[in-house]
């Protein structure tokens, strides 16, 4: 019988490390945004785009740092993202604004890392008011390439652990260039069908990989988190293209509009 009670206790306690290794992440990022809230409150700040509507600054420079994402992958020619944003943000604020879209097909965060240290950037993070980053789908990609499931959970913490590391060295070589620049990043999002056998470890292996997008963020004043997930999900997905991972024009749509609605509603805090 005590073996028994035993064996029930530590198979509680399995279940219990589990749900939390799966959940506690997504309680993190919960506290994160109300503590960011809190703290713009508390110090008279303006949205982003009022601070963008009555800065000096003419025209407004746009750069946007990534994979395909970034590139439009799944939509037309100058159907991404960054132009769309960009045309919304013109609106919005009455200035010209010039955008630089340097996304690259494929590009790890370790690959990016690596072309930001080079300099290969240099000049336009130093000219621009805004820098988007979307990185890290395909250093998951790579990693459960041809690999089971065990493999990947295996391989998955040294994953996050590497990718919060180039994130982070990305974004210190940005503030060194340009401490006033806004920074942005965007969630990454699940893009398979609920019916699907993965989408639920999906789901739930997502806010662990997010969090390392938010600690990142949360050490930058100047920052804002594009909540990507919202917009592009299992409830969503006319927002994806035939290939079942990029966006199509609707969802790059829908994405440039959840990123105005977060300038329009989030209090930006000064970066310098």
């Amino acid at each position: 019988m005590k073996l028994v009670k035993y064996l029930s206790v530590f198979v509680l306690l399995i279940g219990f490390g589990i749900s939390v290794w799966f959940f506690y992440p997504q309680y993190q990022i919960h506290q994160m945004k109300k503590h960011a809230v809190a703290v713009s409150k508390s110090d008279d700040q303006i949205s982003y785009l009022k601070y963008y509507r009555t800065t000096k600054t003419s025209p407004l420079h746009h750069l946007a740092l990534g994979d395909s994402i970034i590139r439009g992958v799944g939509a037309g020619k100058n159907e991404n993202f960054i132009s769309l944003f960009s045309s919304k943000l013109a609106e919005q604020t009455d200035k010209r604004i010039e955008f630089q879209n340097q996304g690259i097909n494929g590009i790890t965060s370790g690959e990016l890392n690596n072309l930001v240290q080079d300099g290969r950037f240099d000049k336009l993070i130093k000219d621009a008011d805004i820098v988007t980053i979307n990185v890290g789908g395909n250093d998951i990609l790579r990693m459960a390439n041809g690999q089971n499931i065990r493999s990947v959970f295996q391989s998955y913490d040294q994953l996050q652990t590497t990718f919060s590391n180039n994130l982070s060295d990305i974004t210190v070589k940005i503030t060194s260039l340009n401490p006033k620049a806004t920074i942005v990043f965007l969630e990454l999002y699940n893009p398979l069908r609920p019916d699907e056998q993965m989408y639920s470890l999906a789901d739930k292996l997502l806010p662990k990989w997010n969090l390392n997008i938010y600690e990142v963020a949360n050490k930058i004043p100047g920052s804002i988190v594009i909540e990507t997930t919202k917009v592009i999900n299992g409830d969503h997905l006319q927002n994806l293209s035939p290939d079942g991972v990029h966006p199509n024009l609707a969802g790059y749509t829908a994405i440039s509009e959840q990123m105005m609605y977060q300038f329009k509603h989030q209090l930006r805090k000064s970066s310098v």
